[in-house]
């Protein structure tokens, strides 16, 4: 696996889980190679090893509740049930919502919730998260994903204008303060919903 990826438990996941499994029948010919997919509805899957990324950088346990924005086709689902003790996964997406959940209980995944709503606003009756994670291209930082982070937890999210979305993980203190590390450029379809275009707007950017 490529990125550095080193996480045992990330790795033991990823080859735990068929990616062609959450693909249309036209995809899954692409489903090991290390490239985004279409999944339809405008929306992709990013490549494997992003994902192995993100999750390792998200310092999962065991025992952590996790929110996920962006669900899309469910894989990078599948791999977070592996991970965690629950998974609450969001999209906006109403069809993939349906056809995710569909293939994640075919697979047994129980300790996935899933629903389809602006993930911008999180899940807060279900916060505080001991990670969240977000597979869309953000023009800042939710507000209210840093209100439903638990102490000690981090939120992965590419963030920027579109052409120049960087990879950042931001971690809330025991005392509540953020810090911020900006990683690396990276590529996501943008995050959408009313409350991301008033963002984007305001910024004077597009999507």
């Amino acid at each position: 696996m490529r990125m550095g990826v080193t996480d045992a438990r990330v790795l033991a996941a990823a080859n735990a889980v068929d990616r062609a499994d959450f693909l249309e029948p036209g995809q899954r010919a692409f489903a090991w190679q290390d490239q985004p997919v279409l999944i339809g509805y405008g929306q992709t899957n990013s490549q494997p090893s992003l994902i192995a990324l993100t999750l390792q950088l998200a310092a999962l346990t065991p025992e952590s509740r996790v929110l996920e924005v962006g669900a899309g086709c469910g894989y990078q689902t599948a791999l977070l049930s592996k991970l965690c003790r629950d998974v609450y996964a969001v999209d906006i997406v109403a069809p993939l919502v349906e056809r995710a959940r569909g293939t994640l209980a075919r697979l047994g995944a129980t300790n996935v919730h899933l629903r389809a709503a602006d993930g911008y606003l999180g899940w807060p009756e279900a916060s505080p998260f001991d990670a969240i994670i977000v597979a869309a291209g953000a023009p800042r930082v939710p507000a209210p994903l840093l209100e439903q982070l638990a102490p000690g937890g981090r939120l992965v999210i590419p963030v920027g204008p579109p052409e120049a979305l960087e990879l950042k993980v931001l971690t809330k203190t025991a005392a509540g303060a953020i810090s911020e590390a900006a990683l690396f450029p990276v590529r996501f379809v943008p995050l959408t919903g009313a409350h991301a275009d008033a963002d984007r707007a305001e910024a004077g950017l597009s999507r």
